[in-house]
């Protein structure tokens, strides 16, 4: 016979395979696809923002600040309310907090079960990621800010 002592521990992860990668993969997946909507969504509102203060822009033109203080000033913007975006999620997010749930492995005839856990290296990384996101989505509509003659931005109704 051909026996061989494995901590349970061990057991169970060598029959979960590779349906935990694929657990991870499609996770990553669908996060990828949520922030590009995320930053699409933050771009349309920073487009609608823009618009709305053309003559702010202008007189902040007119006072003085140059096009790069007027960029910095919108990119910092988006990105400070993508981060407060992302902290509300947490909150949202720590009800479940160690719950635990599973999926069926089929080709075992298995389940993995495993816990939610929202770790202080997790949050700090979604605030990264919320912040990144923040900031792909306000550079376009900062760029447009920034670029507006100062006449122009002034006539604006």
């Amino acid at each position: 016979m051909h026996l061989k002592a494995l901590p349970e521990r061990k057991f169970y992860e060598d029959q979960q395979g590779a349906a935990s990668g694929l657990l991870k993969a499609l996770a990553v997946f669908i996060a990828f696809i949520m922030a590009v909507g995320a930053a699409f969504a933050g771009m349309n509102t920073m487009y609608a923002a823009v618009a709305r203060r053309t003559k702010e822009i202008g007189t902040l033109r007119v006072l003085g600040f140059s096009r790069r203080s007027i960029l910095v000033a919108f990119v910092l913007e988006a990105v400070a309310i993508s981060i407060v975006g992302a902290l509300i999620g947490m909150v949202l997010a720590l009800p479940l907090n160690f719950v635990s749930t599973g999926t069926a492995n089929f080709v075992t005839f298995s389940e993995i079960a495993f816990n939610f856990r929202l770790t202080p290296s997790l949050m700090l990384g979604g605030l990264i990621f919320g912040a990144v996101i923040g900031l792909l989505g306000s550079l376009l509509p900062s760029i447009r800010a920034s670029r507006f003659k100062i006449v122009d931005a002034l006539r604006a109704s």
